[in-house]
């Protein structure tokens, strides 16, 4: 069967002398695997439609529902080029799309996710801060998966208003009151928890030009990344690389 999808391909893994296995993220069926035979060799009509982050329309043929298809033909929509050509870009890209590869399941469509992982990529080559870009797509993330952090309330009594820290032993929120429920709480400067909120609250594209101190994106990443440590099984390389070059930055 002949099948046409728009995808973007988050992955990529070499196979033999000449082939690649490509997995793509899809508008119509979600996560898919396409196996693309010859894309390795510079003269292959594949060999542009296969790289990493490439958005395009694809035809390929599948002999059963969810085997693993063989690409016939792809159409380029946006190369994402200088994001393959910038380190940065690049680590957070990877980032991106490591964690979109891990949270979501085979042929599992979701226009929602779809949309968004486009226009973050859009975004990232636009020159939008990537970490905030990062912190709200781990956020979109975890509640796609199931692993929601609760900050609309203390997850103690339910407060909306007063100051609040962030536990991650108890996944989200603890206002003033609660405090005494974990002593290895994050005491959030008032900065942290207003774009912490923010983030829970926008999409991408509603993001705009927001510019946020130095240390308030420090006390975001580390928030997030416990949280992510505390209550996922996601142990990502990718995550490593960004943590590092931080340090090296």
């Amino acid at each position: 069967m002949l099948i046409k999808i728009e995808g973007l391909i988050i992955k990529t893994k070499d196979y033999g002398e000449g082939n690649k296995i490509l997995t793509v993220y899809t508008r119509e069926a979600g996560k898919i695997s396409l196996m693309a035979r010859g894309a390795k060799k510079p003269k292959s009509r594949l060999s542009s439609v296969s790289q990493l982050f490439t958005y395009g329309h694809y035809m390929f043929y599948r002999g059963t529902a969810k085997g693993m298809g063989t690409l016939s033909q792809g159409d380029m929509i946006e190369s994402f080029r200088d994001l393959r050509q910038d380190l940065t870009k690049t680590s957070y890209a990877a980032y991106f799309a490591d964690l979109l590869h891990r949270l979501t399941e085979e042929h599992d469509a979701s226009e929602y996710i779809f949309q968004m992982i486009i226009e973050l990529f859009k975004q990232l080559e636009d020159e939008k801060d990537p970490e905030i870009l990062a912190r709200l797509f781990e956020l979109k993330m975890l509640v796609y998966g199931g692993y929601r952090p609760e900050l609309s309330q203390c997850v103690s009594c339910g407060a909306t208003e007063g100051t609040f820290s962030f536990s991650v032993v108890e996944g989200g929120f603890l206002c003033h009151r609660c405090t005494h429920m974990d002593q290895q709480r994050i005491d959030l400067t008032p900065g942290t928890f207003k774009v912490l909120r923010l983030l829970s609250q926008v999409q991408p594209h509603q993001l705009g030009h927001i510019k946020v101190k130095t240390e308030t994106k420090t006390q975001l990443r580390e928030v997030l990344w416990h949280f992510m440590d505390q209550h996922t099984p996601l142990r990502l390389k990718t995550r490593d690389f960004l943590e590092q070059m931080s340090k090296w930055m």
